[in-house]
C-alpha cells in the first residue's frame, strides 16, 4: 500500500504497483467505442499507462495533453489514459481538447485493473478512484519505469517516463 495525498491530507492506495523488470498484469478495459480492450490488443507495441483520477481534474487533463504531445514523437508506442471516468466522458474530454494520439480506456465496470495493480485509492476524498501513476512497458509487456505521483494534485514526472523509452 502506498501512502499519497490528497491537497496534502493523507490517503492510502489498495496494494503496490507492479515492479520494475515484472509482467504488467493483464486487463479488460473499457474503450470509448464500449469495446473491450485487453494488454493483448497493443501486442508489439510499447506503452505508456497514464492513470488518474478523472479527466474532469486539472491535472489530469493537464497530463493526457502532454502525453498526447510527446506521443505523435515516440516510434511504436501507445499512450493508454486510463481512469474510472465512463467513456462517454472520455469521449467527450478526447473531442473537445482534439486529442488524438492517445486512446482512454475506462475501469468504470469491474475496477478490477485499479485493485488489480495496486492503484485504488481507500481513503480520503477520492476514495474509489484511481491514484495518478505512470507505467512504461516494453514490448512484452515487462514494467520498464513506474511511479506513483505522491501528491494526487502533482503532475507525474514525464521526463524520466519518456525517458525510459529512449
Amino acid at each position: 500500500m502506498a501512502s499519497i495525498t490528497l491537497g496534502g491530507e493523507p490517503a492510502e492506495t489498495s496494494g503496490t504497483l507492479p515492479k520494475q523488470g515484472s509482467t504488467a498484469p493483464d486487463f479488460s478495459l473499457v474503450a470509448t467505442d464500449l469495446s473491450t480492450k485487453s494488454l493483448a490488443h497493443y501486442n508489439g507495441a510499447r506503452k505508456i499507462l497514464n492513470i488518474f483520477p478523472s479527466v474532469d481534474t486539472g491535472i489530469c487533463a493537464a497530463s493526457a495533453r502532454k502525453f498526447n504531445e510527446e506521443a505523435s514523437k515516440l516510434d511504436n508506442t501507445k499512450i493508454l489514459c486510463i481512469s474510472k471516468d465512463l467513456p462517454f466522458a472520455q469521449k467527450r474530454f478526447c473531442a473537445a481538447e482534439g486529442l488524438e494520439n492517445v486512446e482512454m480506456l475506462s475501469d468504470f465496470r469491474e475496477g478490477r485493473f485499479g485493485k488489480e495493480y495496486g492503484l485504488n485509492i481507500t481513503s480520503g476524498a477520492f476514495q474509489g478512484l484511481h491514484s495518478r501513476v505512470v507505467l512504461v512497458l516494453d514490448t512484452h509487456n515487462k514494467v520498464i519505469y513506474s511511479q506513483q505521483v505522491p501528491e494526487i494534485g502533482q503532475e507525474p514526472n514525464y521526463t524520466s517516463a519518456l525517458n525510459a523509452l529512449r
